[in-house]
């Protein structure tokens, strides 16, 4: 890219990532060649890792351990945490998660993925699609990841066999057919000596398509966000009373989805009163319209009684409205789910008490089969009802995640015990 086609800084987009796969299929390797070879390695990072591969008697530098970072993932040699890590490049930025590929750590895969825009599964080449790798895709379709990367790994312990990449491709691409995945590339790679990771090699001539950094630089992300139904969970309402704004009450939060314009009819849920958008409000100044992710200040022609928790949308789009729901949970608590007690939990801006009404099932997250169960531990993935208190603002979850996600609180401890996705809500 030359310099005049180099994007500032603050204007680069974002793209948040993470790397799955079974243990030793090379996900932290992946993420170490990335920062290597994109020059996003410190000097003195470079230097501790290099020294501590020597103390193991190894030759080189293991890149792995630019993520394994605490201590008894350096002894085990494995992932046991979502270890996180920040680079750039000219064209956009990036938030690597580096998930656990165990199966005893699921919650860390899926606390992981819930903000990703992009999911990059692992595969060893020489052991083709495992029990895991359908695990993690599973479990990326689940969180509505909506790009998937499947990097078939070590390719240069197969002589690049372009015949055994193919055969894997095809292999995933039948289980595949049976997850809510909209778009998936296959990639063929050396992690470890760097075959098209950030520069193409000189031994996979055969593969036409891009390397990993090129796919990742350029993917377009801009659908990723819901900018259909506007959506705005009040997180404050701003009265300064002061001289100069005594009558001044605006609405403050962040656009979660959709867009908004001065003059458009909007409704309060879950009152649902009307009114119209008055002026949107930015530190330097009014502007005429917002969209998706920006956090303004809105005000609206007339006085209506609106506190933290309640949702402004448009009117005309009015999402559900509801004390009861369906959903898919992921228990993340050592401690089971008790459906005799009541938890809280957390929505957009809004926390109010609930109970776990029932379990449908559990999710083997191995075969994708549905198991009856009355009780959940950690780990587990099962399908419930859910009963809340007050009502709730929200979206099925593959609609808007933003408005169609949740976490289940424990108030005695104040722990999050579960993260959840609203997939059908009950009126």
């Amino acid at each position: 890219m030359s310099e005049a086609e180099k994007i500032p800084f603050e204007q680069a987009e974002l793209l948040r990532f993470i790397t799955a796969g079974s243990v030793d299929d090379g996900k932290s390797t992946l993420i170490g060649r990335l920062l290597h070879d994109s020059k996003s390695i410190f000097e003195d990072q470079l230097n501790a890792i290099s020294n501590t591969t020597r103390k193991r008697g190894m030759e080189g530098v293991d890149l792995s351990l630019l993520t394994d970072g605490l201590q008894a993932e350096r002894e085990q040699g494995i992932t046991i945490d979502v270890a996180y890590r920040y680079f750039a490049t000219p064209k956009r930025k990036f938030i690597i998660a580096d998930t656990p590929g165990h199966e005893q750590y699921t919650r860390n895969m899926v606390t992981g993925a819930s903000t990703a825009n992009l999911a990059i599964i692992l595969i060893d080449a020489r052991k083709g699609v495992l029990t895991q790798s359908r695990r993690h895709a599973y479990l990326a379709s689940l969180v509505g990841i909506p790009h998937l990367v499947v990097a078939v790994n070590k390719m240069d312990l197969v002589d690049y066999s372009q015949s055994v990449f193919d055969a894997i491709c095809k292999d995933f691409s039948a289980f595949a057919e049976r997850l809510n995945v909209h778009h998936i590339d296959f990639i063929p790679m050396s992690a470890l000596l760097g075959d098209m990771v950030v520069s193409r090699g000189e031994n996979l001539d055969w593969y036409k398509g891009t390397t990993l950094i090129d796919l990742l630089e350029n993917i377009s992300i801009s659908q990723d966000v819901n900018r259909e139904d506007f959506r705005f969970p009040v997180q404050w309402v701003c009265r300064p009373q002061t001289k100069e704004l005594h009558d001044f009450r605006g609405y403050m939060g962040r656009i979660e989805s959709g867009s908004v314009h001065v003059g458009d009819a909007v409704t309060v849920l879950p009152s649902g009163l009307n009114s119209r958008i008055k002026d949107i409000v930015l530190y330097e100044g009014n502007i005429d319209e917002a969209d998706a992710p920006q956090s303004v200040t809105l005000t609206i022609e007339d006085h209506l009684d609106i506190s933290r928790g309640d949702v402004i949308v448009k009117t005309g789009d009015i999402p559900q409205v509801t004390k009861a729901f369906d959903a898919m949970i992921c228990w993340l608590s050592e401690q089971p789910l008790d459906p005799a007690r009541k938890y809280l939990i957390k929505h957009t801006t809004r926390i109010v008490k609930a109970v776990v009404g029932r379990i449908d099932y559990r999710v083997d997250v191995n075969t994708m089969e549905h198991e009856s169960t009355d009780v959940l531990k950690m780990n587990d993935i099962a399908h419930v009802g859910i009963k809340v208190q007050q009502p709730l603002v929200c979206d099925d979850y593959l609609r808007n995640r933003a408005t169609g996600c949740f976490i289940i609180i424990d108030e005695s401890s104040n722990n999050t015990v579960a993260a959840g996705m609203i997939c059908d809500a009950v009126n």
